[in-house]
């Protein structure tokens, strides 16, 4: 994430991209970085150059303690902002558009400080995404098994259907022709016909 998103992402969750006051709290700070070494090179803290060029921390406090890496900070580069080396520790000017993690720091009391490390959100996004697809693709498998479901039962019942038709139909014709047989035999006239006829 940029530096820009940093900022804003730490407004949103109530803080302040991260001021180092001393030697203790960049220790601290590098200690719980080198977690997130595999994730990301470094971490957006809130020192920026305003447009007289100087370096100030976002939460106005005092510049007291710096930890620069050798060469740092670069002059005259109001484009560049200030990461926090996630190996070294030491602090160095890159571009304000390089995708970073970042550390807020919010008050929780009066008396404590929250410090949170966020590593690249892009990455995070791109988890929920995929999680995003994953359901989308496990939703289309149900929707198409509950098509076949519903084709297969139509088709069921219209082949029920259809050989009860069939069966209807047969038992009628078997009615209607042991009814003619029956007849026949009960027709004493068509009987006699019957013995004429084969007598001639």
């Amino acid at each position: 994430m940029s530096w820009a998103q940093s900022v804003t992402q730490c407004i949103q969750s109530g803080g302040m991209l991260a001021s180092v006051e001393d030697l203790a709290e960049s220790n601290f700070l590098v200690e719980h970085a080198d977690l997130y070494t595999s994730k990301t090179s470094g971490f957006w803290i809130g020192i920026y150059r305003n447009v007289k060029g100087q370096l100030l921390w976002q939460d106005n406090s005092a510049l007291d303690f710096v930890n620069w890496g050798e060469a740092e900070p670069l002059e005259e580069q109001s484009d560049y902002c200030v990461q926090l080396s996630a190996f070294s520790g030491y602090w160095n000017s890159i571009p304000c558009s390089s995708e970073k993690g970042f550390i807020c720091k919010k008050p929780k009391n009066l008396h404590l400080i929250a410090l949170h490390l966020f590593t690249d959100v892009q990455k995070e996004k791109a988890r929920d995404q995929s999680t995003v697809w994953i359901l989308l693709t496990l939703l289309l498998i149900i929707l198409v098994g509950m098509g076949f479901m519903v084709y297969f039962l139509f088709k069921i019942k219209i082949q029920s259907e259809t050989e009860r038709a069939v069966r209807q139909r047969s038992m009628l014709l078997e009615y209607s022709s042991s009814v003619a047989i029956g007849d026949d035999q009960s027709d004493p006239v068509s009987s006699k016909g019957r013995s004429e006829h084969s007598t001639v």
